[in-house]
């Protein structure tokens, strides 16, 4: 135990020492629960693509909890977080992205409220989008949400495809209600 206190003390004091030192050096960021790449990229100066081309991201939307991404931000602080649990989430091999317009959208997965109005809408595209099935397809787009099967990874449970859809629709539009204006306009979200 007092390893583990010593261990977690000096790796406090090494980021307190790095952020205070750092200025035009490449800062690393530990992702938490609820970060998004473009929150991470309005946090430190910096864009989503310069986030995504330095850290080579293959999905801009599938990010892992206690993943450290680089980020080359401008801002006159760096912001470092400490990884206290050695074991990181393994990271899964994604084939190229739909194309996509980016949302300075901070919203998240675990921070994401589903209230009435986005219930409403989240409802309404699984119902254009599939009829509200589960197990639709249609070429490389699977479920209720038809969702890219790289942004599934293989695991097409009904938990799953709630869990990417929410993280999804956070990451790119900030709401439900937000992809469902956009799904109006250009059929499709």
């Amino acid at each position: 135990m007092k390893m583990k206190n010593v261990l977690l003390s000096t790796a406090a004091a090494a980021s307190s020492l790095f952020a205070i030192g750092a200025t035009a050096h490449a800062a690393t960021v530990t992702v938490k629960a609820g970060d998004t790449v473009s929150a991470i990229a309005k946090q430190n100066n910096t864009t989503v693509s310069a986030i995504e081309k330095a850290n080579q991201l293959n999905n801009v939307n599938l990010i892992f909890v206690g993943q450290q991404l680089e980020v080359n931000g401008t801002a006159n602080s760096a912001t470092t977080t400490t990884q206290t649990n050695t074991t990181q989430s393994s990271q899964t091999t994604q084939s190229a992205p739909v194309a996509q317009t980016q949302s300075q959208a901070s919203t998240s997965t675990s921070n994401y409220s589903n209230n009435g109005s986005d219930s409403d809408a989240k409802a309404w595209i699984a119902n254009k989008e599939s009829g509200g099935s589960y197990s639709a397809t249609n070429g490389q787009y699977i479920g209720k949400y038809q969702l890219s099967a790289s942004y599934l990874g293989g695991d097409y449970s009904a938990a799953n495809q709630e869990r990417v859809a929410d993280s999804y629709v956070a990451s790119r539009y900030g709401s439900w209600s937000n992809a469902k204006a956009h799904w109006l306009a250009n059929n499709w979200y």
